[in-house]
């Protein structure tokens, strides 16, 4: 009974279908909403300063947020323990509704002072799980309904290299961007480099490196990444 009561207490608040597991018990569930409404809480201080800060957003323990007038975030947002945010860029850190960050990720809106970075735009319902980073230098755009598996790596930024008489690290950096499309599943370990757009519809397979583009409906995998099938059609058929 309680579990159907709270229920539909969280589709209220989510505005969607919520399941909830009959095996969990009422001392667990109540632990669980315990923690919620701590992070909730904090989120109400914590965000003070961000755009959307009075909607409801939630924030894990020991979550740093620096440049907080470059953020702006959707309703139910979830910030997970020890996330760095870091808004400083030209267009900011947007997050839309229902967003989740996992625990330990980094999102920096700019690598370095020479040069301002782009930032980041985190479409709805799109999670990360814990220990992503995200550089945001070149500008990242996710798009809505996206599945960000833990330790993915996102490098907006790439530096020069091809002058031999020349120290790298004074070569400059090209910085063209990532974009992500809708719908895509980006699996554990992942690394996305500069200059690189998925599609919509995608999976790209765990530790790929994606170092080019990859088309809608897409499954790709491998160091470097290759296209083994289409969701709709198997390239090997």
């Amino acid at each position: 009974m309680k579990n159907r009561m709270l229920k539909k207490t969280l589709e209220r608040v989510k505005g969607d279908a919520f399941n909830i597991d009959d095996n969990i018990s009422d001392r667990e569930l109540l632990f669980i909403l315990i923690n919620k409404f701590t992070q909730y809480y904090r989120g109400i201080y914590k965000c003070l300063g961000i755009k959307g800060s009075k909607k409801k957003i939630f924030i894990g323990k020991k979550v740093t947020i620096r440049n907080k007038k470059h953020i702006s975030m959707g309703t139910l947002v979830r910030i997970g323990d020890y996330v760095e945010l870091d808004g400083l860029s030209k267009e900011g850190l947007s997050f839309g509704n229902n967003c989740s960050i996992g625990k330990y990720s980094i999102i920096r809106g700019t690598g370095g002072l020479a040069v301002l970075g782009m930032g980041i735009t985190f479409g709805n319902n799109s999670s990360c799980a814990d220990n992503c980073f995200f550089g945001c230098s070149g500008g990242i755009i996710i798009g809505n309904d996206v599945i960000i598996g833990q330790n993915v790596r996102f490098h907006s930024q790439s530096h020069n290299f091809k002058n031999l008489n020349v120290l790298i690290r004074k070569q400059g950096v090209t910085s063209n961007g990532i974009k992500v499309g809708n719908n895509n599943w980006i699996g554990s370990g992942v690394v996305i480099l500069d200059d690189v757009k998925i599609g919509n519809n995608c999976v790209i397979g765990a530790n790929t490196l994606v170092n080019k583009d990859i088309p809608s409906n897409s499954v790709a995998v491998g160091n470097p990444v290759k296209i083994i099938k289409s969701r709709e059609i198997n390239i090997d058929e």
